[in-house]
């Protein structure tokens, strides 16, 4: 029995003695960017803040190969997810009401992209409507509460989270 408990606790010893591996050196992360030029362009309806309220219409970059198809789909969803966020306002501050014709264009060479942002049409109906990232952090918002009551009644017959006190560790030989 006593031999047990000694070759136990060496084994335990020899892993606790075991130091940590260390991480393997890595390279810095280096994206792969496209090699053709890409262009999108959106329609959007601005309202009296400024803010972007929604993407009447827009198109994406044709010009995707086999090859570059997965770029070409990032290039789309970051410039979509930009122009929903976008405020379109003058020097002033000041906004103006209105369509207002955005566009992205990337640079092979360069790596920049540029985006030109041109009033269609004066005036419309959503001047007082939020902005679409607006509404969205709203949308966000509401659901985490609801998400929140949810739980709260699920666990009603768990202690609060911060009424629960853990141990002090004990010391081990």
């Amino acid at each position: 029995m006593r031999i047990a408990v000694a070759a136990l606790g060496l084994a335990v010893m020899t892993i606790a003695a075991t130091p940590a591996p260390e991480p393997a050196p890595s390279a810095p992360f280096k994206p792969v960017l496209p090699k053709m030029a890409m262009h999108t362009d959106f329609m959007v309806e601005v309202n009296g803040k400024g803010q972007v309220v929604r993407v009447k219409s827009g198109n994406s970059a044709k010009n995707c190969t086999k090859a570059t198809e997965q770029q070409c789909l990032f290039f789309n969803a970051q410039t979509y997810g930009n122009v929903l966020q976008m405020w379109i306002r003058h020097p002033d501050g000041s906004a103006e009401v209105g369509v207002y014709k955005v566009t992205y264009d990337y640079d092979p060479k360069t790596h920049n992209v540029k985006r030109n942002v041109a009033i269609v049409s004066r005036g419309g109906d959503w001047a007082n409507k939020p902005g679409a990232a607006t509404d969205m952090m709203d949308k966000a918002e509401a659901e985490a509460r609801a998400w929140a009551e949810k739980q709260k009644l699920e666990n009603k017959s768990l202690p609060d989270l911060n009424q629960i006190v853990s141990p002090s560790p004990t010391h081990r030989p």
